[in-house]
């Protein structure tokens, strides 16, 4: 059975002309070379690296495994940092930081190149790190982790950054998965004005036998927070790093050697250890950030993600600095100390490019367009959007609003397992068209397929990848029975876990993971489709749509709405809200509740995780809520969901 898509067709809307004459990619060559030779195709971007030797092999396929450049040797920090310092970006910012308390910092690609080649000689000097060895980072969003990453990469150890939210036994379990002899930390970090006392959430963490695997703690004094020192095992940054050197010849790396392990949320509660190795990661890294945000030598590039989530890897780390860029990185989140503060960064710092997620984009819309006045936010000049579906209103709102109706928005649909963007418009060429991803990038071979895995030409359908390609995931950490079963079982190609609609024009409308798609007297409706209607209404800030039980139709609509600043719940605007959504979608989509919220519970990166919304309508316990941005708000749920419960009996 397909997906049942209820979209108007979406209009289009065109690039600036200035835009698309200064767009410098020749995408028709590109698209061309692809279509002809796809192989031959990535092997001219795998040359755009600088290889320490040649590959002999440019892929062999045994499913689900792929080797890309085979025999080819590189080093990934080496293509960050010293190829640039070996010519004039010697001198050009690589990195600015900005912190939550107004702390800055600037390093340029040589300033970079020392930091690094120390840190490297400190993890193979005090910590006894080797390659091949698994180090975990887990650190806030500060210059720190940046380099920590590229040292890791430089000696050839294999990285694996956790987000510095979660829990200790979260931290835990990812150690222990990974068996890492090394972990890198701060005394704490800064959030909302509080500190976070990194440090002994590490030492929670490694106080089980489990963890007799690392036996060295690096610590940056970042906060200047008192912390516990263990003489055997601590080593405090700033007593080892003025003795390490500044010189540091960069491990040879085989082309199929591990890069990291960044650890992604599996439905049975085990963290999955997504494995990504060298050359053909890098690969792709590097061309899709030159491809789809078009990035020039003077922009100053903004990825708000974390370093924790694979955005943050290949969009703040690897991807622009292969190219040599400016990457601006901030310590904060968007609504501290109040909500212009993204808008005052831009405006200060001349961000040029921003990549966000509609989450964001949302909670910018839930604090209005009035907001925005205050700042001149002229230096933009493209717009990107990652992590979920964007609603159409949402991306007008960003397009309009934000970008001034002159910012391209490129809105990008990949995964971890991905490695890099899949699909996207690619902005000095495509036609927009709000809430539709695009096309798949040259290169990449993407369609929609039937549940028996019959293509669908034009429709719904569960959204695959049908050709390997160099960025893909290489695995599942010591549990490759477990990547051939989530990935490639389904069908004989790789199947995303997402249901997509594929228009006349190619472009795919991404609905959202398979597993959030209702049933709805036998409709397969995708929760995006009902949470976009809702948020087009005026009084409504955000929504997110789960299944529940219904005797006559087996699954019935419940929506959880946020409404925007001074609009007053009543009877009446839900019935609104129904109402609403019959008119955008039809009688099938109606929701049978509407539960009223503060907020949403969400990610610290702003993705609302409906798990927890499900297992709260469930009345199944909620588990460990340390990650969550606002995990206050799950009693909030909870009482106005009883509360509605109540009423509906």
């Amino acid at each position: 059975m397909s997906i049942e898509s209820h979209y108007k067709k979406l209009h289009q809307l065109q690039p600036s002309a200035k835009f698309s004459e200064h767009y410098q990619l020749d995408v028709a060559y590109d698209q061309q070379l692809a279509a002809a030779n796809r192989l031959g195709f990535w092997q001219e971007k795998a040359k755009e690296l600088d290889w320490f030797e040649p590959w002999d092999r440019v892929l062999t396929w045994d499913k689900p495994f792929a080797k890309w450049f085979e025999n080819g040797k590189l080093n990934a920090c080496y293509n960050c940092v010293d190829r640039h310092v070996n010519t004039a970006k010697k001198n050009k910012k690589a990195v600015v930081w900005q912190g939550e308390n107004g702390d800055k910092q600037t390093y340029t690609y040589e300033q970079l190149h020392k930091e690094v080649c120390q840190f490297a000689n400190v993890l193979i000097n005090q910590c006894n790190v080797k390659k091949g060895d698994r180090v975990t980072l887990y650190m806030p969003l500060i210059p720190k982790l940046l380099i920590a990453v590229l040292a890791c990469a430089r000696i050839g150890a294999i990285h694996s950054v956790v987000f510095a939210g979660f829990s200790a036994q979260s931290l835990q379990d990812r150690i222990v998965d990974s068996q890492s002899v090394c972990v890198i930390t701060t005394d704490g970090g800064y959030r909302r004005g509080k500190h976070l006392h990194l440090k002994s959430i590490v030492d929670t963490a490694l106080k089980s036998s489990v963890t007799d695997c690392v036996k060295a703690v690096l610590v940056h004094q970042h906060s200047n927070q008192p912390i516990d020192v263990i003489k055997t095992r601590d080593i405090l940054l700033a007593e080892v790093i003025n003795q390490a050197s500044i010189e540091h010849k960069p491990a040879v790396m085989d082309s199929e050697d591990p890069l990291f392990i960044l650890y992604t949320s599996g439905t049975t509660g085990k963290p999955k250890g997504i494995l990504h190795t060298t050359g053909g990661y890098l690969t792709h890294a590097q061309y899709s950030t030159k491809a789809v945000f078009d990035i020039n030598d003077d922009d100053l590039f903004w990825c708000t993600a974390d370093i924790g989530w694979i955005t943050g890897h290949t969009y703040l780390v690897y991807g622009p600095l292969l190219n040599g860029a400016t990457v601006f990185m901030y310590e904060g989140t968007p609504d501290y100390p109040d909500n212009g503060i993204f808008w005052r960064l831009i405006e200060q710092h001349k961000v040029s490019i921003f990549y966000t997620a509609p989450t964001a984009i949302r909670s910018f819309m839930k604090a209005g367009e009035a907001v925005l006045q205050d700042y001149d936010l002229s230096s933009l000049r493209l717009l990107g959007s990652v992590g979920e579906p964007i609603n159409p209103e949402a991306w007008l709102w960003y397009y309009t609003h934000v970008g001034q109706q002159r910012c391209p928005v490129v809105d990008t649909w990949w995964q971890t397992e991905t490695g890099g963007i899949m699909i996207s418009t690619l902005p000095g060429v495509d036609a927009m068209k709000p809430g539709a991803a695009g096309k798949p990038l040259p290169g990449i071979e993407a369609c929609c397929l039937t549940q028996e895995g019959q293509r669908v030409t034009q429709g719904g359908g569960l959204l695959s990848l049908t050709e390997p390609w160099p960025s893909m995931a290489r695995g599942i950490w010591g549990d490759n029975d477990r990547f051939n079963q989530v990935y490639w079982s389904t069908f004989d190609t790789y199947f995303a876990g997402d249901g997509a609609v594929m228009d006349e024009d190619g472009y795919y409308t991404v609905l959202g993971r398979v597993d959030d798609v209702l049933n709805v007297a036998g409709h397969r409706i995708g929760t995006m489709e009902v949470e976009s209607s809702l948020v087009d209404c005026q009084d409504v800030a955000e929504a997110a749509v789960v299944g529940v039980s219904d005797d006559i139709k087996g699954q019935a609509i419940l929506a959880f709405v946020t409404l925007k600043k001074g609009v007053v719940e009543s009877e009446s605007l839900r019935a609104t809200l129904k109402q609403f959504v019959v008119d955008k979608i039809g009688p099938i989509a109606r929701p049978k509740h509407i539960v009223f919220t503060p907020d949403l519970p969400k990610t610290r990166s702003g993705k609302i995780i409906r798990r927890i919304l499900k297992q709260i309508v469930a009345g199944e316990p909620i588990g460990d809520t340390t990650s969550l941005a606002n995990h206050d708000i799950v009693d909030t749920i909870k009482q106005h969901w009883q509360a509605q419960e109540i009423i509906l009996t």
